[in-house]
């Protein structure tokens, strides 16, 4: 499997053996949170395994990749300034502007000196004599530090397809999430790719425009739409930029993070054409949100939502002639239950004769073999084969550290019947340990960046509440974190999420308990309850002296 080439112009620094906090991750979490700490009068080291800054956008260079939220959203909000000077090129940044854009934070805040990269954490024991975090990294080294912030990301622990005969493939072999970093050029070759879920999706297009013949291996077709993506323009970045505040305050009141007005109507009390006339603005829109919010009951009732499947089977249709290609790209599960994808020609990328769809479901996929791929019905040789097979989810990132609290009680196998965690930001029995967009938290139902934001504020505003008031730690009480599980499961239930084997229920992962683990209640709700547990001294915490 092909991995990234290390960038030789990073900056690197030494481990300290000991700083107030360790932040594992220097995505957009932990760049803010080093900021923010800094400001605090708080020493901090960021441990980072890539060669620089960005997380997500530093290690995802598939072809295509590029973010489902526009760029002027899609952006801090602490710094008014930096909101101001920096230029965005597109309305969907790709990988490179959005990595450029991390780039220019590290620099503008000069958070380099403090992040150490090239180094992966492998243990975080919780010392309870001396209330500290023992920090482990593969290279031997040690940190002491009070707090340990987890800013490593819901999408960062990369999944392998479980299929016989991985090795035995004679060519070359890429994982979506651990692209070269010098590209891969596949002009002329035969190429398998498996996987189509959003990084499926957003590279399908790009390869088949390089590759003599490029075969899609579909276990379960997504929902896709159109993202009309386009140079910005000037007026636009203008009026935004005139108004920001206002705007800013509308993402962290609304469900998801972008502001949109909210739906009053159902999708079943109004006439077919309406609501046809409706479904068609949102897809001409090339906005995720304007489909999912185009009315009241779309994601909790069953025959609303149809109606929405029902629109999008219909454009399926529309964009591929071929009947049976355009059927298997067709989802049977409720649309927005499974992350729907922001395409350029997804769809229209199967009428070109050197693409071709292979549908799992019908023809069951058996092994990979040293020519290339085995399903029941024949065997397909290939130059190279891209692996598109996602993430394990929200958990994996946190799992794969051995983190272990008071009475050396192990993260992983507390979290063996599903993530527990209180507000998704702590976890009871582990004291000083945060979260950032953890399970249980709107994350990856949100627009990141807000989200990421509100969790480095509260966090940091807990960490001065208990510098303040004198206090050495702060975990979750049991009954509260019970209690919080309990909430986050309720208004799934209330959802058509549980619905579809998703990767927000573990779904993709062999073993992987089925629990939905993103908060569904939205950004601004969930950001009123933090507000409020602080303002009533951090209630369902433990603050100990």
């Amino acid at each position: 499997m092909s991995v990234p080439v290390a960038d030789p112009q990073a900056d690197t620094s030494t481990i300290p053996s000991s700083a107030d906090a360790v932040i594992v991750g220097a995505g957009f979490s932990g760049m803010y949170l080093l900021h923010k700490l800094r400001t605090m009068g708080l020493s901090a080291v960021v441990i980072e395994a890539g060669t620089d800054v960005g997380g997500t956008w530093y290690w995802n260079r598939y072809p295509g990749a590029r973010v489902d939220v526009e760029s002027l959203s899609y952006s801090y909000s602490f710094d008014p300034e930096m909101e101001q000077s920096f230029e965005w090129q597109e309305r969907y940044p790709t990988q490179p502007e959005i990595l450029k854009y991390a780039q220019h934070v590290a620099d503008r805040f000069d958070l380099r000196k403090d992040i150490v990269f090239r180094t992966r954490v492998t243990a975080a024991h919780y010392d309870e004599d001396n209330r500290t975090w023992q920090v482990r990294t593969e290279h031997g080294d040690a940190v002491s530090a009070r707090f340990l912030i987890m800013a490593t990301g819901c999408l960062s622990s990369s999944k392998h397809p479980e299929i016989p005969g991985l090795d035995t493939f004679k060519g070359a072999t890429f994982h979506t999430a651990h692209w070269p970093h010098e590209g891969v050029d596949f002009t002329g070759l035969r190429v398998g790719l498996i996987g189509t879920g959003s990084s499926g999706v957003q590279s399908i297009p790009v390869i088949a425009q390089q590759a003599a013949d490029l075969t899609v291996f579909q276990r379960t077709p997504a929902y896709s739409l159109p993202a009309r993506n386009r140079k910005l323009r000037p007026d636009e970045i203008a009026a935004m930029k005139g108004d920001y505040r206002t705007y800013r305050q509308a993402q962290k009141e609304s469900g998801f993070g972008v502001p949109v007005p909210p739906p009053t109507k159902s999708a079943l009390e109004v006439s077919e054409e309406e609501r046809n006339a409706t479904y068609e603005q949102a897809w001409e829109s090339g906005s995720l949100v304007n489909l999912l919010s185009a009315y009241v009951d779309v994601a909790v009732d069953q025959e609303a939502n149809d109606t929405a499947k029902r629109f999008v089977h219909r454009k399926i249709h529309e964009l591929v002639p071929d009947p049976q290609t355009a059927a298997d790209l067709c989802p049977d599960y409720p649309v927005g239950t499974k992350r729907p994808c922001l395409d350029t020609n997804y769809y229209e990328t199967y009428n070109r004769p050197n693409v071709h769809l292979v549908n799992l479901q019908r023809e069951p996929l058996v092994e990979v073999t040293e020519k290339g791929v085995r399903t029941a019905a024949r065997e397909y040789e290939f130059d190279a084969i891209v692996y598109a097979t996602g993430f394990d989810a929200m958990t994996g990132s946190l799992t794969n550290v051995d983190i272990r609290g008071r009475d050396a009680t192990s993260l992983k196998e507390t979290w063996t019947a599903g993530p527990r965690t209180y507000l998704g930001i702590g976890s009871s029995g582990f004291p000083n340990l945060f979260m950032i967009t953890g399970p249980g938290s709107p994350s990856v139902l949100s627009n990141m960046m807000v989200s990421i934001e509100q969790h480095v504020d509260w966090v940091c505003d807990a960490i001065e509440h208990l510098q303040r008031q004198g206090f050495a730690t702060i975990e979750p009480t049991r009954q509260a974190q019970d209690e919080w599980v309990d909430h986050v499961n309720l208004i799934a239930s209330y959802t058509l999420y549980p619905k579809a084997n998703s990767w927000y229920m573990g779904a993709n992962v062999p073993g992987k308990p089925r629990v939905f683990m993103p908060y569904a209640g939205g950004v601004g709700e969930y950001r009123k309850k933090c507000d409020q547990i602080a303002a009533k001294g951090y209630e369902g915490f433990v603050l100990t002296p």
